[in-house]
């Protein structure tokens, strides 16, 4: 029988790391074609067996499962870079609310999840309807404002929670990893500093 949460655990490592190969020096001057061979070439060697474990397999063990979320702009990382190596990232452009979500989400549940205050966040993600209600809204509100990206990491989580996908039955572990947090946190300084040294430049 398929062990999916082992599947999806190496196919993401696997996909992390042909993304990361397209940052190479060197590679980025490539043709789409040659890229794309070498993005699928890196792609099978990190799942092929070597010491008795694929290699992605040993990056696994540092970094744990990741969640649906982050697997997802995985995929739009890598599909991204082969198009263009210019716009590796993970955050497209009709999707640049995701990583200000995830990283106003992760302000919050982080430290209430270590013990900060009275209420712990992640005891929700077991199964609270209030919890899926308000997924449900926000995955609504951005697919009427045409963040189909946002809607796709919310259906996709809780579709793969419903199945019971990973070992993890809380909700939260297909939403959210610190991965992806601290990507989040990053992107949203570095947007903050890119408005701030515009605005500047404009008043000089």
């Amino acid at each position: 029988m398929v062990n999916f949460t082992n599947l999806t655990g190496l196919i993401g490592v696997a996909v992390a790391m042909a993304a990361a190969l397209l940052l190479a020096p060197g590679i980025t001057r490539f043709p789409w074609s040659r890229r794309a061979v070498l993005a699928g070439v890196f792609f099978v060697l990190a799942l092929i067996p070597f010491g008795g474990m694929p290699i992605a397999a040993y990056l696994r063990g540092v970094t744990g499962d990741l969640s649906i979320t982050t697997l997802v702009l995985l995929w739009c990382a890598l599909l991204s870079g082969l198009r263009n190596p210019a716009i590796v990232s993970a955050e497209p452009v009709e999707s640049r609310g995701l990583p200000m979500l995830i990283a106003i989400v992760a302000m919050f549940f982080y430290p209430l999840s270590l013990g900060i205050g009275m209420f712990d966040p992640y005891r929700p993600g077991y199964g609270d309807p209030v919890l899926i209600a308000a997924l449900l809204l926000i995955a609504l509100a951005a697919w009427f404002r045409k963040s189909a990206l946002i809607t796709l990491c919310i259906a996709l989580a809780v579709l793969a929670w419903s199945l019971g996908w990973y070992e993890s039955a809380n909700l939260w572990d297909y939403l959210l990893d610190p991965f992806m947090a601290i990507y989040s946190l990053c992107a949203l300084v570095l947007q903050a500093v890119r408005i701030a040294m515009r605005a500047r430049g404009a008043r000089m």
